[in-house]
């Protein structure tokens, strides 16, 4: 990335103020269980297909406490369609340990959070920066893909060291405030700019700052998954005929 990292985080900011899409998650005081729960349905799913679940999960839970006394398959009812199911399972864990341990209150920061069911690294930083401001590093594939191209990192980032090496820069380019803000705009950045194909890179709010795009290798960068050799199956049938003498 190339600096000043100051103007870097004032240019997505403004951009992302302007710009942003309008989410039933996002508000300028976002309650934790909403972050909680829009995070935990866009695991592995677009937000387009997420936004009318997590309107009727809403209206019929209101309150995490209300989801944690709720029956499983009821969850799993007004979960189906979306798709991987233990997501399902564990925000329902989930639920019941915040209300039996933390009093019905989403922790706040990012080691307690990293105790309850099926919260992983993303969605403890996910939860503490966008719902209480703290100062918590992100990393999902909107983000990964983001830095990736802004410091022209070629190698597969999916290894162990390139996702260290992505978790630590996450963590120096967060500002001093609006931490939340900040957060959500790289993962806007990367879902609505900085596409996996085709990026966007002429309405791109930090094209300057940006080490693939002045190299002019944005198709090239980040590195693709490679794909499975498809295995080639090869069948024999033997038919043995036995002739009949009369």
């Amino acid at each position: 990335m190339k600096p000043p990292i100051k103007s870097f985080q004032t240019r997505l900011l403004d951009w992302y103020h302007r710009q942003r899409r309008e989410l039933p998650w996002r508000s300028a005081t976002p309650d934790p269980y909403h972050v909680l729960l829009s995070e935990t349905m866009l695991q592995q799913t677009q937000v387009a297909t997420v936004v009318p679940y997590f309107l009727r999960f809403i209206e019929r839970f209101p309150t995490i406490a209300e989801l944690a006394e709720a029956d499983l398959q009821e969850i799993l009812r007004l979960w189906q369609g979306l798709g991987y199911y233990r997501r399902a399972r564990n925000l329902h864990a989930c639920a019941q340990r915040v209300v039996r341990a933390h009093g019905g209150r989403v922790p706040r920061d990012v080691e307690t959070l990293l105790t309850l069911p099926g919260v992983g690294r993303y969605t403890a930083g996910a939860i503490a920066s966008l719902a209480y401001g703290t100062a918590a590093p992100i990393l999902d594939g909107n983000v990964t893909r983001v830095l990736c191209r802004l410091d022209a990192i070629e190698t597969d980032p999916r290894d162990r060291g390139t996702q260290q090496l992505l978790w630590r820069r996450a963590e120096e380019i967060l500002p001093g405030r609006d931490v939340g803000a900040f957060n959500s705009a790289m993962m806007e950045l990367g879902a609505t700019v900085c596409t996996p194909r085709n990026p966007g890179c002429l309405l791109c709010p930090v094209k300057g700052h940006c080490e693939t795009a002045r190299l002019g290798r944005q198709e090239e960068i980040p590195l693709p998954k490679k794909s499975k050799p498809v295995p080639l199956h090869r069948r024999y049938v033997r038919c043995i005929r036995h002739q009949r003498r009369f």
